[in-house]
């Protein structure tokens, strides 16, 4: 990973930046920007239950099992997730564009191919965006649950006899099941052009659920994956965490990948005379404010102070009374 050779700051009413950071030939154009669909509110935890129309299915058993070695597995590897997740958007992207060739409306809904990642800290999420083909239902229910493939078995054998390990999951063509090292949850969002958008989501309980999307196309097309991190795996969550590994994985990617980053910037900005004015007069009330409250306090500590002073004459009077009345009676 070459050092950064260019560097552009953007400054809008939003002080957001843009990071574009060039690679070594042999690599995939790596740029740092807002994603496509940044501005997209995601509802994990209802979206599916909003729908009206979810569908509860049961994950085949041999991918039941996988899923359950992996999530056990002691692997301090864990990075590799974010490897197979951005090899499967670039074989979606591969698809959709070869696809185009014959066909030339299959990019109309999206024109720009590329990958798009955006990472909450506070949230503990981390989102991956494509613009390839993306999946219609039956394919979520068929190709991340349902059906197993040849390669399922095949890794679990190997993992089991030792002559694999997780790293090399994708080889299996399994690579998916992956986010599962570091995500509690996993919500997978995916509008193929010949369906509607449809919501994917499981906690890797043993089942899963599809539904309709309650929001409609935000998509366009494409698959986009949005995994509740793990206490665990926090550090997926930093967006510098997420440029390393987006460098390190991203060498035979042929499409653009894209990390959104902000930041916020305090400049001076000269005022015009009216502003000026108006900033002066704003001073000067608060300041004639100020002395009304001074004067205010100053005048009812005068009285309590009078009140103290009668309070005071009073009791001498009394006291004057009470010993000349004393004096009377013992004459």
């Amino acid at each position: 990973y070459a050092p950064a050779r260019q560097f552009t700051v953007s400054l809008a009413h939003t002080c957001r930046s843009l990071f574009r950071c060039q690679l070594p030939q042999r690599r995939a154009p790596l740029a740092f920007s807002p994603p496509h669909h940044a501005t997209h509110t995601h509802q994990q935890a209802t979206m599916a239950d909003n729908a009206g129309d979810v569908e509860t299915f049961t994950f085949q058993a041999e991918i039941n099992q996988l899923m359950s070695l992996i999530i056990n597995a002691f692997y301090s590897n864990k990075e590799i997730f974010l490897r197979e997740l951005i090899s499967n958007s670039s074989d979606a992207l591969d698809k959709i564009r070869f696809m185009s060739l014959t066909d030339k409306s299959a990019l109309e809904a999206d024109k720009e191919l590329g990958i798009k990642l955006a990472a909450d800290k506070e949230k503990k999420t981390l989102e991956i965006t494509d613009s390839g083909i993306g999946m219609s239902k039956a394919d979520l229910v068929n190709n991340l649950g349902t059906i197993a493939r040849s390669g399922t078995k095949n890794f679990m054998e190997a993992l089991q006899s030792g002559e694999a390990d997780v790293s090399m999951i994708g080889q299996f063509g399994v690579g998916f099941y992956s986010c599962f090292l570091v995500a509690d949850s996993v919500t997978v969002v995916s509008k193929h052009n010949d369906d509607e958008q449809h919501v994917w989501q499981s906690t890797a309980d043993g089942s899963f659920t599809v539904s309709r999307d309650p929001r409609g196309d935000t998509l366009g097309r494409g698959t986009e994956i949005v995994l509740s991190l793990k206490e665990d795996a926090a550090e997926y969550a930093k967006v510098s965490t997420i440029k390393e590994l987006v460098a390190k994985y991203s060498e035979f990617i042929t499409f653009a990948i894209y990390v959104w980053d902000s930041h916020e910037e305090t400049n001076d900005v000269a005022l015009s005379d009216d502003e000026v004015a108006e900033e002066r007069a704003k001073l000067v009330e608060a300041k004639r404010q100020q002395l009304a409250e001074e004067r205010a306090d100053d005048a009812a500590a005068d009285e309590d102070e009078e009140a103290v002073d009668l309070d005071d004459e009073e009791a001498a009077a009394a006291k004057a009374a009470a010993e000349k009345a004393a004096a009377a009676d013992v004459s």
